[in-house]
């Protein structure tokens, strides 16, 4: 459970720093469920209560001093990166958010003796979820003033804000975002991991460049020199199959693109290999977790022919991605001497490459 509650924040691009906090004796298990935690995790050790363990989180915290704070129940697995999104949205200096779902079956209360004592008006009430965000310096003085008070009754951080009047806001929860409390919740969260790996988080990257002739005796394609009439023009060695190929990788891991990392502009890339970049990108792509499992270039070019070559760019690019050769393609083929590519003024390329990264596709 902890493992999978953890992962939306640890991805989340607003969320910088996590308090783990956990029982002192749960250090092993938390080892055995999540074997290599981020440097931006920070480990606590919790409380007598719920309520202690969430005031001791916030402290932890306090050195990086954060303008806005998600308190989360690890018992709530299945939190959306859009529920995040939306607490944060409605959660500002003078407001916290909370998410919450409309009560949709009718309340009874309990007698002392078991029979029904009144039937519970329903309208306007909601069951409150978490993530729940709130400014942090204002719920950190909260739970303070509780702990100061001897008080650590509240069910939740929302009950503790509206004690010391701070508001909150509520947005639409999520009723997937369940939580694990009895034998049964967890047998129906196994069934329900079970059914989401049969969707892996596979994604698709694609590349495009193009690049002009200019005077020379060879290009370079897809990290093989193959003689010819004239090179291609660029900063680097002007691959204008690798370069492809890095954006593509790139696409798939929100990284960006080729330029953004290796800027024209910077001399020290001035006819550097583009396998360089290549090996960037890759190396980008398996930090968060990616697997690569197959990558494409298609040449567009009049001239010089490519099939002679074919063997060695696979080899090449097989290399430096980290992969089986049958995992490779090069493909290429003219433009019919159609545009710019058939007066012979310059060579086009696509890349696609998949990644398989860990965890599983977002809920439909």
């Amino acid at each position: 459970m902890l493992a999978h509650a953890l992962e939306p924040f640890l991805s989340h691009p607003a969320i910088g720093e996590v308090a783990l906090v956990i029982h002192r004796a749960d250090r092993e298990l938390l080892q055995d469920a999540c074997p290599a935690l981020p440097i931006q995790v920070r480990i606590v050790e919790g409380g007598a209560t719920r309520q202690e363990s969430v005031r001791l989180g916030l402290r932890a915290l306090q050195a990086g001093q954060p303008s806005v704070v998600l308190i989360h129940d690890a018992a709530r697995p299945f939190v959306s990166p859009a529920l995040l999104d939306a607490v944060l949205a409605d959660t500002d200096e003078g407001h916290g958010a909370i998410p919450a779902v409309p009560v949709s079956d009718t309340l009874k209360r309990e007698a002392a003796d078991g029979s029904i004592f009144e039937t519970v008006p329903r309208a306007g009430l909601h069951a409150a979820q978490t993530p729940q965000a709130f400014p942090y310096a204002a719920i950190l003085a909260a739970h303070e003033k509780a702990h100061d008070e001897g008080r650590s009754d509240f069910t939740d951080d929302a009950a503790l804000a509206e004690w010391t009047h701070l508001p909150v806001r509520l947005v639409p929860g999520d009723p997937e975002n369940t939580k694990i409390t009895t034998k049964h919740d967890i047998e129906v969260a196994e069934r329900r991991l079970a059914s989401a790996e049969l969707f892996p988080d596979v994604r698709t990257g694609a590349g495009y460049d193009v690049h002009a002739f200019e005077p020379g005796d060879a290009v370079v394609l897809c990290g093989v020199r193959i003689p010819h009439e004239a090179k291609l023009a660029g900063h680097s060695d002007a691959d204008v199959g690798l370069h492809a190929l890095t954006d593509a990788l790139l696409a798939t891991c929100g990284g960006t693109d080729i330029g953004t990392h290796f800027p024209p502009s910077d001399p020290q890339w001035r006819g550097a290999a583009s396998r360089i970049f290549v090996e960037h990108a890759a190396s980008l792509v398996r930090e968060k977790g990616g697997r690569i499992a197959s990558a494409d270039v298609t040449l567009i070019a009049e001239a010089p022919k490519v099939g002679p070559h074919r063997p060695a760019m696979i080899a090449v690019m097989a290399d430096m991605l980290g992969i089986e050769a049958e995992r490779v393609s090069v493909k290429a083929t003219t433009n019919e001497r159609l545009g710019f590519v058939g007066r012979r003024e310059g060579i086009a390329a696509i890349a696609t490459v998949s990644v398989v990264y860990p965890g599983r596709l977002p809920p439909p």
